[in-house]
Order: structure tokens, then sequence, then C-alpha cells
């Protein structure tokens, strides 16, 4: 059986740095640009007007980091979409003042939450005709860091939260962790090269996402390979009943 044959889930030095470590901002810095190269900024924009045929009012992107990433795609879709609501969770509060200009100049309003995503989303602020609080969630380099337990329980939460879940991925394939030996050639540095190998053996392929939404009570609208090193997936959640754990 190839080793890459499962996922397989070891800690990320990043996720144990102080968020002001130099090593830790490096490495941030390296994901921006390893964004830019698996083009999740244009593949997060395409499925955004695949799965959205009208533009949303709120979106909520959970494991947002500093950001950076989400406003790539805000200035994709900026000139179709204005005055959208962007709400922003992540464990660690990383996003700046400038940042939230940078979005109000292309007509978004950004919230920011910090807190652990399993806490925040085990509130229900479901309203009492049972709407749904956001119009889509997007995700992007984040699920891959749960296990398959841990995923369905999110899922599970997620589903009271919005009608839609976008998501680009690691790909769980030999070269994708093939090129993650490349990284040296960009200057990335320690934490970022152990990191994205990974990244790539928690990755996912064929329909694992798929099975873990549908377990969790959502619909399956798509999950694919996109380019050489991305898996992408999007999901449709049911209206939960008003009673439901």
């Amino acid at each position: 059986m190839s080793a890459l044959a499962t996922r397989s889930l070891v800690p990320e030095i990043l996720d144990g740095l102080p968020p002001d470590d130099a090593r830790a901002r490096r490495s941030r810095r390296d994901i921006a640009r390893i964004n830019a190269l698996m083009l999740h900024a244009p593949i997060m924009a395409s499925l955004m007007r695949k799965f959205l045929p009208r533009p949303p009012g709120r979106i909520l992107e959970i494991g947002a980091g500093d950001g950076t990433f989400m406003l790539k795609v805000a200035r994709r879709m900026a000139r179709d979409w204005r005055d959208v609501e962007l709400t922003m969770l992540d464990r660690v509060g990383l996003v700046t003042p400038e940042l939230t200009a940078d979005f109000a100049a292309l007509g978004w309003r950004l919230e920011t939450i910090t807190a652990d995503v399993f806490d925040w989303a085990k509130k229900d602020p479901m309203g009492n005709a049972g709407d749904w609080p956001f119009d889509a969630i997007t995700v992007n380099l984040f699920l891959h860091h749960f296990d398959d337990d841990g995923l369905l329980r999110l899922f599970s939460r997620l589903q009271r939260k919005a009608p839609l879940i976008l998501a680009t991925e690691p790909l769980r394939a030999g070269l994708a962790l093939t090129a993650t030996r490349l990284l040296p050639a960009i200057g990335a540095n320690d934490v970022t090269r152990h990191d994205a190998a990974q990244s790539v053996r928690a990755g996912f392929r064929a329909s694992e996402l798929s099975d873990l939404w549908s377990a969790a009570g959502g619909i399956p609208l798509e999950e694919r390979r996109a380019g050489l090193f991305s898996h992408v997936f999007a999901g449709e959640a049911r209206m939960p009943a008003r009673n439901a754990a």
C-alpha cells in the first residue's frame, strides 16, 4: 500500500509558534507565495462564481490566518460583488487595520473573530425562522489539520452556519509531496518545508471530504483535483431542525 493511500496527521510547527515569532512570520510569507503558486485565489474565485448565483451578503472564512488570501479573492470578485460583509475567524488575531482598509476600498466590510473554530461553532445563532447567518463558508488550507472524526464534528456544526461550504485544500499525491522538496528554491524556511510536506500527507483525494460531509447530513456538490497540487470541495447544507444537537 502506498504511503499516501491514507491520511497521516502530524502536528505542524507553525501551529505551535507564537504569532510574533520570527520563524512564524517568515513562514506566513512563504505560505502566501505557496498559495499563489497553487493558484488558490483564482480557484476559490471560480468556485464562488459557480456555486453562488447571486452576490452574497455575508461570507464566513474559517482558518483565515492573516487575511491576505481572502483579500486576493475579494479583489477578483469586487467588481461584481459589492457591499459584502466578510467575517474572518481564526484562533489567533493576525488581521491588521491596513488589511481592513484594503477590504473597505473594495466595498467589503470586514469583521474578525478570534476563537477556536469548534468552540465558536457550538453556538447556534440561527433565528426563529431558521435562517442561516451566512450565505457561504470558505476554507483555504485548513481542513487538513483535522482528523476524520474532527472533520465530522466540524461539518455537523458548520451546517448550522451557512447553506454552502467551499474549500481549497492540499492534494494528497506523490507529485505534490515531491514538489515540497523544491521549496528551498523559493527561499522557504524550515518551518514551511516541514509543514508543507505534512500538509500533503494530511491532504485529500477522491471523495474523502464528500463522504464526511454526507455523514454529517449534507449534500456534496463537487469534489475534484484542481491543478497539480490542490483539491477542491463544495458542499450544500440541509436546513437543520431547530432542536438538532
